[in-house]
């Protein structure tokens, strides 16, 4: 489905003509660029995209089919770039992720959009009042997408360190941490991490690429004096995946600590089994002795052998109770 389509030229918004060839070739005259945007096109519906703007089958084929790393390709009349935005449901604290393609070219650029939270929206209405990084051409529509998803990034990992705060003090609470929920509860936050690195972590070398750091070169179709922008974003990217590294490591040190926590309770409860075990054995075992029906037995015939019997067996269970008591069994 076409989300929009417009032609930008120094900046400003021109509605451009239903045929895509004509707005194409009306953008390159007046030396502006066309943005189009799809949501979730099916196969025909970008097949006409394709052969207007002249896609790699490729970029095409992953565009359609969505479920992509984050990755920058450089094809020879266009650029594709992927990137992963992030939704966070507080409601069931969980991370779920959409996908964004952009194809830049000569006057060009077409944004596919897959999933929820995409900031597409957002993002085109800053630019449009923003006419002077509007006027830099598709390079900023890239730029800001970009930026957006990762500054949304920042916000997600924000939640994900309140959740684990959450986490970390039900699990080292006296009243929950025995619950059973709770290893569940550590299972699904890791499973939460592991999807959020799964956006973030593979937008590393594509930024990294985008910014020139290193032993990176210009990329065609993006203009070089963007790379200050770019090498912005991508520090904000490296806090998102420090963050997320941090994230994952507490997750796991919270549910080995747990784990332990468990043990400890277990065997706090085997020790308390033994010890009332170990009291119940004596008046049985004494018990025992004296249910035997031998008739030469000590004590038989003493009036106050009964009595005598049971003082014992009281006795006993006062010391092995006080001395369970003070090594801390019960």
């Amino acid at each position: 489905m076409i989300v929009d389509c417009a032609i930008y030229r120094d900046g400003h918004r021109r509605d451009g003509p239903e045929d895509f060839s004509d707005a194409l070739g009306e953008a390159r005259a007046a030396g502006g660029f066309v943005w189009i945007g799809l949501y979730e096109p099916t196969e025909e519906e970008f097949d006409r995209v394709t052969q207007e703007f002249g896609l790699h089958p490729l970029a095409v084929e992953d565009a359609l089919k969505a479920h992509q790393r984050p990755k920058l390709e450089v094809y020879e009349d266009s650029l594709f770039a992927v990137l992963k935005p992030v939704v966070y449901e507080p409601e069931s604290d969980t991370v779920s992720a959409g996908e964004v393609m952009l194809f830049l070219g000569d006057g060009f650029v077409v944004v596919v959009r897959h999933g929820e939270g995409s900031p597409l929206k957002a993002v085109r209405q800053r630019l449009e009042h923003e006419p002077e990084l509007l006027g830099k051409g598709p390079t900023a529509v890239l730029y800001a997408i970009a930026d957006a998803t990762v500054d949304h990034y920042l916000d997600v990992a924000t939640e994900l360190q309140t959740d684990l705060e959450e986490l970390e003090a039900e699990v080292f609470s006296p009243e929950r941490g025995g619950s059973r929920h709770t290893a569940s509860r550590i299972y699904n936050f890791k499973r939460q991490v592991l999807e959020f690195r799964r956006a973030t972590g593979p937008l590393a070398p594509p930024l990294a690429r985008l910014s020139g750091t290193g032993a990176f070169g210009s990329v065609p179709f993006v203009n070089d004096k963007a790379r200050p922008f770019f090498r912005d974003v991508n520090d904000h990217l490296t806090r998102v995946n420090e963050s997320v590294e941090s994230l994952d490591r507490l997750v796991s040190d919270i549910l080995s600590a747990h784990l332990a926590q468990t043990g400890v309770r277990q065997n706090d409860d085997m020790r308390k089994i033994s010890a009332w075990a170990a009291m119940a054995a004596v008046p049985t075992m004494l018990a025992g002795v004296y249910g035997m029906n031998f008739e030469h037995m000590p004590e038989l015939g003493w009036v106050w052998g009964y009595p005598a019997v049971i003082v014992v067996m009281a006795v006993l269970e006062v010391f092995l109770f006080r001395t369970f008591k003070r090594r801390g069994w019960l």
